[in-house]
């Protein structure tokens, strides 16, 4: 699982079958201090995400299993909108 914030929505008219129904939105991937990396990811969203969420962020087989749909041509999906993250120091 991954932290990201959701910067947009994708709008796609022709798109494979399996997708229609899923809302599709742009996710900047952010590291446990809510600081941009690894880049801008479209994921699939099972959850009601919306602009500015926070989100946990699977990829992968993970993603197409949360969808409930092994042969959806899934690679991202938000399982979760995060209401807090607590990062503990070692020193």
């Amino acid at each position: 699982m991954e932290l990201g914030k959701v910067i947009g929505s994708v709008w796609a008219t022709k798109k494979d079958e399996k997708l229609n129904g899923n809302k599709l939105l742009v996710v900047q991937i952010t590291d446990a201090y809510a600081k941009p990396s690894k880049g801008v990811i479209v994921a699939a969203d099972i959850v009601g995400a919306g602009a500015g969420d926070q989100v946990l962020v699977v990829r992968g087989g993970s993603a197409r299993y949360a969808l409930s749909a092994s042969s959806s041509p899934i690679d991202a999906a938000i399982v979760g909108i995060v209401d807090s993250v607590v990062v503990e120091d070692d020193e």
